[in-house]
């Protein structure tokens, strides 16, 4: 007997073949039956009208701590995602040193810093009890609603053998073999692999240079060397090119990463963008390059444009335009007093527009920023407006106008860029992007910066893009984008496809009104903290290992999920 048969459904399977009608049956986590289905089985339900869909597969979020006081990953489960890639930019809760208990607070610390996250929810959101990465992944298993699978940060290595020197300093040869030891005790528990980051955005809750930006390329090359030596692994990389332009010796590191270990090497993010032509043909050299040498690096871009919300008054991603940090990390009186002075507003535009802004380059113009919320009656009723079109009206600069705005609410005042590449020709482009074989849709950053921006609803919102908006790519090829391309690269053993003997990982979706509704600040995070939602529109069900995990956009109590460790759920891929 089933124990449940979705009748009638549209079923686009995740190989971009075109959708057909079918039931599907499940029995026991998995895939039983697709076509006419006679049998018995215990519950059934009628999706005439309906698309039947694989899980989409999110191969680049942060859900390691949120996992433990929020098992459903919401928002990401909520659209469609079951399986979760997570363990990226180098930055992981494990494996931490028994010896040196400090070294808990010095990680919460930095996710804090580095990934946005809520320190109050690192602090008692999660347990805290293991040291070995696989007793963190033990501590996950049988409680979470979604398929998770996690790479070892390069930071947690480091810190673990080297201590504090591991911010500044250079290994030992002991102190490398001893870290290589570790690695391969965390990939042999499970982990997928490792990830790393020599980005200059990243740095830890003491304002330094995180611990893997100190590595040189001997220590990265071995480190690729022993993901080599274990079945299903990766390697995720972060450099400074990845938000502007690779250097040659950022290509060089990246695809000699991947040929040593013989695996996958993905990056993120790759921006798209008409009016820089030069960017994405760059970007893919490392790509090119890593095909020929035997490797293969594989780029993650988004299929939507993310908004992402300012402050002039809590840490964003203006603090990272250079000459910025030092204002706007000054006391809030003297922070606003510099900003008012005219002198320091035109270095800081000067400094913003430069060169060496590189993609930051895209947050200079001011004028058109939305406002969002305020909080002084000075500024009533400017939610929602343009600052071009406040300056136009007080005969001010906008950047100008800006920070008087801003000044009225304490600096509190929530910004909202919008997006410089929302044309035609940056749509088309993306399309033509997307055909690349070594570009992948991902990068949604879920799980954090949660107050900042919400990259998790990418797949609703594509999907509903696809059918109702640009309509770019069909919606059996935007499937298969979402689902098993994802898949193919992490090599996840029967997943990514609604096929017979699949894991019954399945979206259940309305094509007439898929979407992802705006993203709204709500305060449910441990210590009742804020984060970015979004409502998934026109999703009917969830399925995770066939128990139901959402209906009608609720989460059911369930948690089916899987902690997917690497060997048992995922086969090596070839790089050639």
């Amino acid at each position: 007997m089933l124990d449940h048969v979705i009748r009638g459904a549209t079923v686009v399977d995740g190989t971009g073949a075109p959708g057909f009608t079918a039931d599907v049956g499940i029995r026991d986590g998995r895939i039983a039956a697709v076509g006419t289905v006679t049998g018995e089985s215990r519950t059934s339900e009628d999706a005439t009208g309906l698309v039947l869909a694989p899980g989409f597969v999110d191969p680049h979020t942060h859900y390691d701590a949120q996992l433990f006081w929020d098992p459903y990953a919401t928002p990401s489960l909520n659209h469609g995602v079951t399986t979760v890639a997570a363990g990226n930019c180098g930055f992981t809760l494990a494996p931490l040193n028994p010896a040196r208990p400090g070294d808990a607070d010095y990680t919460r610390r930095m996710m804090s810093k580095v990934e946005g996250m809520s320190l109050i929810a690192l602090e008692d959101g999660a347990p805290w009890n293991w040291h070995a990465f696989g007793e963190y992944l033990d501590a996950l298993a049988g409680r979470i609603a979604v398929n998770a699978g996690f790479m070892v940060g390069h930071c947690a290595l480091r810190r673990y053998v080297m201590g504090p020197d591991a911010v500044g300093g250079q290994p030992s040869g002991e102190q490398l073999t001893a870290m290589l030891r570790l690695f391969h005790e965390a990939m042999d528990a499970g982990a997928w692999g490792l990830s790393t980051t020599q980005s200059s955005t990243h740095s830890d809750g003491d304002g330094r240079p995180v611990a893997s930006r100190h590595a040189r390329p001997a220590e990265l090359l071995a480190l690729a060397k022993a993901v080599g030596e274990h079945e299903g692994t990766q390697i995720e990389a972060i450099v400074a090119g990845c938000l502007d332009q690779f250097s040659d010796a950022e290509i060089d590191l990246l695809v000699e990463m991947s040929a040593t270990a013989g695996r996958p090497l993905n990056w993120n993010v790759l921006t798209i963008d008409a009016s820089v032509p030069e960017h994405v043909p760059r970007q893919l050299t490392a790509s090119e390059r890593a095909r020929k040498a035997g490797g293969r690096v594989v780029a993650l871009t988004m299929p939507i444009l993310t908004p992402m919300n300012m402050s002039l008054g809590t840490f964003c991603a203006l603090n990272l335009i250079p000459g910025w940090g030092p204002v706007l990390g000054l006391p809030v009186p003297e922070r606003i007093e510099k900003l008012r002075d005219p002198d320091v507003r035109a270095e800081m535009l000067r400094r913003a527009r430069s060169k060496e802004a590189g993609v930051f380059r895209r947050l200079a113009n001011f004028g058109r920023y939305v406002i969002g919320d305020t909080y002084s009656p000075g500024n009533e009723g400017l939610t929602g407006r343009v600052v071009n079109d406040v300056a136009a009206e007080r005969g001010q600069d906008p950047f100008e106008c800006l920070v008087e705005i801003c000044a009225s609410d304490g600096l509190r005042t929530v910004l909202w860029p919008m997006p410089t590449d929302n044309d035609p020709d940056s749509w088309a482009l993306r399309a033509e992007t997307w055909r690349h074989e070594d570009v992948l849709l991902g990068g949604s950053d879920a799980g954090a910066h949660l107050d900042r921006m919400c990259g998790a609803p990418y797949t609703t919102r594509f999907l509903g893009d696809c059918l109702r908006g640009r309509k770019l790519v069909p919606l059996e090829q935007a499937v298969k984008m979402l689902t098993d391309d994802p898949a193919q690269l992490f090599g996840l053993r029967e997943r990514g496809r609604v096929r017979e003997g699949f894991h019954a990982d399945l979206v259940l979706l309305d094509p007439e009104c898929v979407d992802a509704g705006q993203a709204t600040l709500v305060h449910d995070l441990p210590g009742d903290g804020p984060r970015l939602d979004s409502k998934a529109i026109g999703i009917r069900a969830v399925w995770v290992n066939g128990v139901v995990a959402i209906r009608d956009d609720e989460v059911t109590g369930a948690v089916p999920g899987t902690v997917l460790r690497s060997g048992r759920d995922t086969r090596t891929v070839s790089t050639t």
